[in-house]
């Protein structure tokens, strides 16, 4: 507990300002094709604090890719033991009518493949679920950096206007 007081003083003392305390980040998500599409902008809406309207001061449009699958580990025989999951995203997001970031950012996870349906299809959704949130984590953090400094730009040029 005093390790934590004490590094809370330091950071505190050279000006250090977390980005997610209290700010309200009004982005709009605008909808991504798709059941795993689904899956994202919900993801998205939950880091940004709920569902805002289109007319929210930042709007975010994301192109999911379908899932890539890779065989990672093959029997003696050729028969498939592991597979991968590659899922692909590109981004971007706007603020007063005009692009302020974009990017692409990919995830992927293995998978045990077996011969049973219903396991098999088990394990492909799962890698694909957590996928879905890796990527959404990924996206969500380098948006909420982008608003952030985006701020305070704007913030340093009206200081500067007066």
């Amino acid at each position: 507990m005093k390790k934590h007081l004490i590094l809370l003083l330091l950071l505190s003392a050279c000006g250090f300002q977390p980005m997610y305390t209290e700010r309200d980040t009004d982005i709009y998500v605008s909808p991504i094709s798709g059941i795993n599409g689904i899956e994202m902008r919900n993801g998205l809406n939950a880091k940004f604090g709920g569902v805002h309207d289109a007319d929210a001061k930042y709007t975010l449009t994301v192109n999911l890719k379908s899932p890539v699958t890779k065989y990672k580990g093959l029997e003696s025989t050729g028969d498939a033991t592991w597979q991968e999951v590659i899922l692909t995203a590109s981004y971007k997001l706007f603020a007063d009518g005009k692009q302020i970031a974009k990017g692409t950012e990919s995830a992927s996870e293995s998978y045990t493949f077996v011969r049973y349906l219903v396991a098999a299809n088990a394990s492909y959704n799962n890698a694909v679920q957590n996928t879905i949130q890796v990527l959404t984590d990924k996206i969500g953090t380098r948006v909420i950096t982008e608003t952030y400094k985006y701020e305070q730009n704007n913030s340093d040029s009206d200081a500067d206007k007066k």
